[in-house]
């Protein structure tokens, strides 16, 4: 499989990561089979080629079942890059404390790069990079040998990466950047000219759940498949390095390895196909949203423009399971009580589309002349009636 140029960690993945989220057992699987498709997962992805294994303290079970994993000679550490992740802490003891139980966990004896864990505020990123604190901790673990390279993970707002970045704290980043969300384009560009790794965040499943995609965006972008189209326009461009594959099973690799079968600027009918994916929003007349957060801040906190994206990627490529999925995830009304209810907190901030009171002050910030509060309440009434949740912290 292709590799690159990990920035200046100096490390070389594969284009394709295995994001190891999703191995710990369901809720209603057996124990027994549950870890023998784990291990069978672990196993298939460094048998297709993939170099990288990245998980996090707050997977569940993952980090145990990776350590399982090398005792047991279902993986040898030396065929592998590892990285984890962590959560900012206020003290340096304490993460000191968090690092030494996940090398423990995994039965490694060092980690190739450690991320700080969902620097999604500016509180948090303040946390991550005091020099007293978290910060003290990494880089000792770094004097010792224990962590190799340090770089962080986020689901903050483009302008919270823009500063973490701009810390220069970090040699590499882990965010959302995808062909349905190019919000973060700035923070790849800022990071490559720093010469950091770019990772993206898992971008089959946050970037679409592309692995079983509506007809109508299968049409659209044929000759090829979402999955190979979002990964050759991410591919496509230098300063990204890596994407996710969050596979809970082995048969799932097999969807990501056409994309990433070939390097280079894209071909003229991958040019095409783009052409015919963005030409389709046209549908929406003017009632597109740019994305362009102009809009915000909401005094009720509805996050407008995520709601509008998810409600031009329901008309225009009938993506409306994927909106439902996401929208879920905003905090919402409870059906008894009217409170807010919900949510997930600063990993996917934001209230659904009927907090809107119609006070109208995004009104005048919108360079669209959009009819937000119209089209909030559309969107509710497409999208509402499925509670969702982040599969771990």
């Amino acid at each position: 499989m292709l590799k690159r140029r990990f920035g200046k960690t100096e490390l070389h993945p594969t284009v394709l990561t295995f994001g190891a989220m999703r191995i710990p057992p369901n809720p209603d699987e057996e124990p027994g089979s549950a870890r023998d498709r784990a291990m069978a997962t672990l196993r298939r992805a460094l048998d297709v080629g993939i170099n990288h294994i990245e998980t996090a303290r707050g997977y569940g079970t993952s980090e145990e079942l990776i350590g399982a994993a090398i005792k047991e000679g279902i993986i040898r550490r030396d065929e592998f890059i590892l990285t984890t992740k962590i959560t900012p802490a206020d003290t340096a003891d304490e993460f000191r404390s968090a690092l030494d139980d996940s090398l423990a966990r995994m039965k490694v004896a060092y980690i190739d790069n450690l991320d700080i864990h969902g620097i999604n505020t500016r509180e948090l990123l303040d946390v991550a990079v005091n020099p007293r604190g978290t910060m003290r901790a990494a880089r000792k673990a770094m004097d010792e040998g224990i962590v190799r390279h340090l770089g962080f993970a986020t689901h903050a707002p483009l302008e919270v990466i823009m500063d973490a970045i701009s810390t220069d704290e970090f040699e590499s980043v882990n965010l959302h950047y995808y062909l349905i969300n190019r919000r973060n384009r700035p923070a790849v560009e800022l990071a490559a000219s720093k010469d950091m790794g770019v990772f993206i965040i898992s971008p089959t499943d946050k970037g679409g759940q592309l692995y079983n995609p509506p007809a109508r965006l299968a049409g659209v972008c044929a000759p090829y498949s979402p999955i190979e189209l979002n990964q050759r326009w991410l591919l496509a461009q230098p300063g990204v390095h890596t994407l996710s594959v969050g596979a809970s099973r082995p048969e799932e690799f097999d969807a990501h390895l056409i994309g990433v079968s070939r390097d280079g600027a894209l071909s003229p009918d991958e040019t095409e196909a783009l052409a015919k994916l963005d030409g389709a929003m046209k549908v929406l007349g003017d009632t597109y949203c740019s994305f362009c957060h102009e809009c915000l801040p909401c005094p009720e906190d509805v996050h407008i423009p995520e709601i509008l994206r998810l409600r031009n990627l329901a008309l225009a490529y009938d993506m409306t399971e994927f909106g439902r999925y996401r929208y879920g995830m905003f905090a919402r009304h409870d059906e008894a009580t009217g409170e807010r209810v919900g949510g997930a907190a600063h990993w996917f901030p934001g209230t659904q589309g009927d907090f809107c009171t119609r006070c109208n002050e995004c009104l005048p910030r919108c360079p669209l002349n959009l009819a937000i509060p119209d089209l909030l309440a559309e969107a509710h009434e497409l999208l509402a009636g499925r509670a969702g949740k982040r599969l771990w912290k």
